[in-house]
C-alpha cells in the first residue's frame, strides 16, 4: 500500500492542480495540504529516516522562500507557490529537485508562449468552435500549475522517493 501511494498520489494531485488551474486559474489548497500530509504518511514507510524526510523538509522550505518573494512582488500566484513547494517535499534537497525546477521553467516558457499565441488567435479559434476555457483568453496570468505539473511528472521517476520505493520493489 505505501508503494502504490508513492507512485500514485503525487501524480494524481499533479493531474489535478494543473486542471484546476487551466479551468478556473486556481489550485486548491487541499491539494498543498495533501501533498504534504502524505509525504509525511509515506516516506517512514518506504524506509526514509528523520534524518531524510528532515532533508526532504528542507527542500520545500527552500522553495518556499523563493516563492514567497516572487509573490510578494507580485511574480506568482499563491497557487502555484504552494503547489511547487509541497511538490518539491516530493523531491528533496538535490539534483532531482533542480532537474524538477529546470523542467518547470522550461515548460512554464513553452506554457506562456503557447497561451500568448492561442490569445493572439482567440476570434479565429472562437469562430472555428475549439472549445477552450474561457479563462485562457480573459485572464490576465498564465495557469502555471500545468508547468509545475508536467515538470513534475517528467522529473519524478529520478527522485528519491521512487528511487527507494523501486529499490524495495525489487529486492
Amino acid at each position: 500500500m505505501p508503494m502504490a501511494a508513492v507512485f500514485v498520489v503525487l501524480p494524481l494531485c499533479l493531474a489535478y492542480a494543473a486542471i484546476s488551474d487551466v479551468l478556473t486559474m486556481t489550485i486548491p489548497n487541499r491539494i498543498s495540504v495533501l501533498l504534504i500530509v502524505a509525504f509525511l504518511a509515506t516516506a517512514p514507510l518506504v524506509g526514509l529516516d528523520l534524518r531524510d524526510i528532515g532533508i526532504h523538509l528542507a527542500a520545500g522550505g527552500a522553495v518556499f522562500g523563493v516563492c514567497f518573494v516572487l509573490f510578494a512582488l507580485n511574480v506568482m500566484g499563491g497557487g502555484d507557490a504552494k503547489l511547487l513547494t509541497s511538490v518539491a517535499v516530493w523531491f528533496g534537497l538535490g539534483g532531482s529537485l533542480v532537474a524538477f525546477l529546470v523542467y518547470v521553467a522550461f515548460f512554464g516558457g513553452l506554457l506562456t508562449i503557447a497561451i500568448l499565441l492561442l490569445r493572439m488567435q482567440e476570434s479565429r479559434i472562437l469562430a472555428i468552435g475549439i472549445p477552450v476555457p474561457r479563462l485562457l483568453f480573459t485572464a490576465k496570468k498564465i495557469p502555471y500549475g500545468v508547468a509545475i505539473a508536467i515538470g513534475g511528472l517528467v522529473a519524478y521517476p529520478g527522485s528519491p522517493l521512487v528511487l527507494k520505493a523501486l529499490s524495495q520493489l525489487s529486492s
